[in-house]
This record gives C-alpha cells, structure tokens and sequence, in this order.
C-alpha cells in the first residue's frame, strides 16, 4: 500500500505523539509498504524549531525508509491562545501543498491532535478519492474547555463543528482507549465507524533494568535509594503541586527520593513549589534524550501518574504503557471513574489514590516502600500486562489491517 501519514510530530521530537508516528511509519515500511509522512520542523517540548532546521519554509528527508515532507510553522515558546491558533492554521495551509504534490495514496492516516489536520486531509481526500482514517490520540478542545483552559464558547463551539465535520468525513476513526469510544457514541458517531488501537510500547526497547548498575541512578546519585519518578508535561491538568507535597511528607525517610523530569521552564515553577513546601528530596531533570528512556524509566521503583479531579475522563496518559514496561510499579492519582484509572487497575500493575490528596499520596508510596514484595508484584504484573497488551505488532497489525480493509473497500 501507498500510505500517507498526516501528522504535525514526528522524530526527532522525544516524546508524545512523535515517536508513536516516527514508529507506526517505520514499522509499515519493513512491512514493504510506501509511506509518506507530512509533518511540521520539529519543535516540540521545547516549542522552539530545532536549530539544524530553522530557516528552512520546506523540507524533504528520507529516514529508514519513509519520506518525510516538512513544512514551517507559527511557533512560540510561551504561546498565547492566538499563537495556538496560528500555529494551527499555518500547518493547515504550508503542509497542503506538500501533501497534494505527491501521487495518490491509497490510505490516509491523520492523527488529532491538531484537529484542523482534517481540513487538509478531507480536501485530499476529496482530490485523490482517497480513504481517511482519524486517528484520535486527544480532543484537546473539549478537555481545555473543561478544566477552564478554554472560556471563549465561541471558539468552542467551532472546535464543536470542526470535530463533528472530521468524523463525518473519515470513512474510519481509531481511539487509543475506550473512554474516547464512549465519547463519541455519545456524539452520534456510528459505532461500526469506530476502531479501538491502543497506543503501545516498543517492549523490547523499553524494559526493565538491573537497579543496581542502572546508568541513570548512578549519574544522577540515586544508587540505593526508592526512586519515585515523574516524567511528562508538566501544566495545570498535571497536578504537580501533590507530587511536592507528597515529598515533603516524607522527607523524614531519607532514603526515599523524588524525581521530576519535564520542560525546562517548567521546571522552575516547579522548584519554587518544592521551595514553598520544603521538600528538598526532590530532584528536577530536564527532559532526556530518546535514547536515555530506557534505562530513565527503569530507575524508578514507582512511577506516578497524576491528574486533577476535574480532567475530563477520556484523556488517557501515553506515559502509562511506558511506565507498565519498564517494570516499575504505578501510584496513580487520577480520577477513579477516568479513563486512565480503568488502564492502571485493568492492569494490575498499580494502584489509585484520590486526586489532589498528597496524604493519600504519600501514604501509598511509604506503604510501597516499606512492602518491596508488593512493589515488586505490580512491576512484574504491569511488564507482562504491556507484552500482551501493548506491543508494538499488535498495534501494527492491526493498522495495517485496518488500512488493508479500507483499500479493498475502495477499489
């Protein structure tokens, strides 16, 4: 098949959707498939276009096997609703003429988030009579305007409209958890329409590691201690201010160590929190290389999780299928009912406390602490939970079958 993958992250970008996509094209290239990513210069955590490839309105590389078309886009490090709104509109009209240059592919895949990518996909659609596949990894309009990141009900309400044009125009859409499949019922989207693929996990890239040894605790002087690791997005929805809290509740067990790898600049709202609480056993880390995930992951003894009550439930975290292959035990703090909840308890490799309590918090680490055979049971239990259930082939398969079935579907 003749692929074409609309997709505004993909590598080098570290972490997100980038690497998910930057897998997913790879993977249907060995397979003996052609594909085509359209893309945006990557820019992301830092929001900032990396600088080999600044300057630069277009861009075509190839990289094991895919050819990768790059368009410039409106990006801000601290961007205004605005500067998200442009961002939006000129990866919508600078990667167009990049998408429809190229031959007819027999496949479309266009992954949401950013939900304008459809407007652009459907006109090519329309152009080559070519099948579109929605690929939902977030509605990020609904869940902004649920926590009170989004307030203007007109912008809302286009979004509204934006969302119910593209899953109208996609022959397929494919969510990455049930919660999203119960969203979009609920919106009147037919359910034969609909195809659950969940995110996965390369497991034989990220995996457990001997403690001992592991690089990262030694570089980072974590050797012999109980490593409690956060790494991702650190924003409102987050909840970061528990994860402080909780530490300094237990600062009188030295051996227990925190740690919190995010974005730079985050970070420093993160130190005055620690400062203001006075934990002082948590350590900031600036995000890390791709190639340092590994052996990162598998430092940690537990891995957290964490939400607001009021995130909305479909929003399911990409960190939780990393963390169950690593072979590190889960303390969510989430919302019971969410969908993120459902992943940690479905796979017995967690726990779940209430959200925005740090004394639940705190009290379900101290007890993993002190009860390493427990610890060890959930690690053991969530690393055989991601082999069966989030492997990569499995997602590829069915991708691919996917993509094959719609192919035959179209002539």
């Amino acid at each position: 098949m003749q692929i074409l993958i609309y997709s505004y992250n993909y590598h080098p970008e570290p972490i997100g959707i980038a690497p998910l996509m930057t897998e997913l094209a790879e993977g249907l290239v060995k397979r003996g498939h052609q594909v085509r990513v359209v893309t945006a210069m990557p820019n992301y955590p830092e929001r900032r276009i990396y600088e080999e490839y600044q300057g630069k309105w277009y861009l075509t590389e190839e990289r094991h096997g895919v050819t990768l078309e790059r368009c410039s886009v409106w990006i801000r490090p601290q961007p205004s609703l605005v500067d998200r709104l442009l961002l939006d509109g000129t990866f919508v009209l600078n990667s167009f003429p990049l998408a429809a240059k190229g031959g007819r592919p027999d496949v479309i895949l266009a992954t949401v988030p950013p939900l304008p990518v459809c407007l652009p996909a459907t006109a090519l659609a329309w152009m080559r009579r070519t099948p579109v596949v929605l690929n939902i990894q977030d509605i990020q309009h609904e869940a902004a305007f649920h926590v009170g990141l989004l307030k203007n009900k007109a912008l809302y309400r286009t979004f509204e409209i934006l969302e119910r044009f593209a899953c109208r125009q996609a022959q397929k859409i494919s969510v990455i958890a049930d919660g999203f499949t119960e969203n979009l019922l609920n919106k009147g989207v037919p359910a034969e329409k609909i195809v659950m693929i969940p995110n996965w996990v390369n497991v034989d890239f990220i995996r457990p590691m001997p403690k001992e040894t592991n690089p990262f605790r030694v570089t980072h002087q974590l050797t012999g201690k109980f490593v409690v690791l956060y790494s991702g997005n650190i924003a409102l929805t987050q909840d970061l201010p528990t994860v402080i809290k909780a530490a300094a509740k237990l600062g009188h067990i030295p051996e227990i160590a925190f740690v919190i790898v995010g974005e730079e600049k985050a970070l420093d709202r993160v130190a005055e929190y620690c400062q203001m609480y006075g934990a002082d056993n948590v350590k900031l880390l600036p995000f890390q290389p791709r190639e340092k995930l590994p052996e990162m992951l598998a430092a940690a003894d537990v891995g957290l999780v964490v939400q607001k009550e009021n995130v909305i439930a479909f929003n399911m975290p990409s960190k939780i299928p990393l963390l169950l292959a690593s072979g590190c035990a889960i303390v969510a703090s989430v919302p019971a009912t969410g969908t993120a909840a459902k992943a940690v308890s479905n796979s017995g490799g967690g726990v779940v406390v209430h959200p925005e309590n740090p004394d639940a918090l705190a009290a379900e680490i101290e007890h993993l602490y002190h009860h390493p055979e427990k610890t060890a049971a959930l690690a053991a239990k969530g690393r055989q939970y991601a082999i069966e259930n989030y492997a990569f082939e499995q997602a590829l398969n069915s991708y691919e079958s996917l993509f094959a079935s719609l192919c035959r579907a179209s002539g």
